[in-house]
């Protein structure tokens, strides 16, 4: 899925730029994201076991996850495609697209987004028998979605937003070619359903209003997890990494998103910026320290499961959220 591949030193330092007057002089959201609800969401993705491309699990969530942001007032599309994987499996995917039903009145618009499948294979688990075990994926893919239905439920009960927010649950993200396949062609197997919206959205042109930006979350409920700048964000949209980094530390949590590059890596955003052409950065967890993976002790093993979901986590990630939108 997501693999280390430069680093941006000198972007780190135009990021680190963010003084503490700019921080001082954003208003403080006062509306509060509510942890314990985004666990109970990630933990009710969970209840219907991994899923994983093709699965009876994986098509149920679908529909949960499509009912849950009607309940809260989007209208939702289901972008349904027959996809390739890497190994020439047939993919049936659905990319959960929720529109904001206030458009009309607020042109302006943003974009939240996370992939909702889970990996098939736990192909970094230290134990080499779980290597073609699936992974339940509570912090790879399920705590991003469960951060954005919480937001939806939010928005609809503080209805005072000056822009429109769209929110996308991506599929076919994590079919990437696993470290055990050594005959596989890697070339794009990663984030195969957002490949598919962005090119969508590259063939609509100027059809229809664009995003001013897009995030994207990824493994946003581990435990102790930090969320530095990531490279490919800075590079693409780096004033937006500003904005996010700044917001969080007037959201009393730049202990937890750091003024510091943690690296790129390829997941969503970037079919995102380089098809769709939307600037685009990508919140992810990075472990400087961790021996079995910069993206945590839990990533692509069998212990990504609500065992490891932090919900001090969930409560930066989504606040840090709402003082983005909420000052816009």
């Amino acid at each position: 899925m997501k693999h280390l591949l430069y680093l941006l030193c000198i972007l780190t330092l135009v990021a680190c730029g963010t003084t503490k007057k700019q921080v001082e002089q954003q208003p403080v959201v006062s509306i509060q994201f509510n942890a314990d609800s985004a666990y109970q969401f990630c933990a009710a993705q969970c209840q219907f076991g991994p899923r994983t491309m093709n699965s009876e699990a994986h098509e149920q969530c679908a529909q949960w996850i499509a009912q849950k942001f009607q309940q809260y007032g989007y209208q939702v599309e289901l972008q349904k495609a027959d996809l390739k994987g890497y190994d020439g499996t047939l993919l049936k995917s659905t990319n959960i697209i929720a529109h904001s039903s206030s458009l009309a009145s607020r042109p302006s618009r943003i974009l939240i987004c996370a992939h909702w499948d889970s990996r098939p294979w736990a192909d970094n688990d230290p134990d080499s028998a779980n290597w073609r075990k699936p992974v339940m994926a509570a912090n790879d893919g399920a705590s991003g979605v469960a951060v954005m239905l919480e937001l939806a439920r939010l928005i609809q009960q503080h209805d005072s937003l000056n822009v429109a927010v769209d929110f996308i649950c991506f599929d076919a993200e994590d079919w990437g070619i696993p470290q055990w396949d050594e005959t596989g062609d890697g070339t794009d197997s990663w984030a195969l359903g957002a490949q598919y919206w962005a090119k969508s959205q590259q063939q609509k042109g100027n059809s229809q209003p664009s995003y001013n930006y897009a995030i994207l979350l990824d493994m946003v409920g581990g435990q102790g997890a930090k969320f530095y700048q990531e490279g490919y964000s800075l590079q693409k949209a780096g004033q937006i990494v500003e904005k996010v980094w700044r917001a969080a530390s007037a959201a009393g949590y730049g202990s937890t998103f750091p003024m510091k590059e943690g690296g790129g890596v390829t997941d969503d955003h970037v079919p995102v910026n380089d098809i769709a052409n939307i600037p685009c950065i990508d919140i992810i967890n990075y472990y400087p320290d961790c021996p079995q993976s910069s993206f945590g002790p839990t990533w692509h093993t069998v212990n990504d499961d609500m065992q490891h979901i932090d919900k001090n986590t969930l409560q930066a990630v989504g606040q840090t959220l709402l003082q983005v939108i909420y000052n816009e």
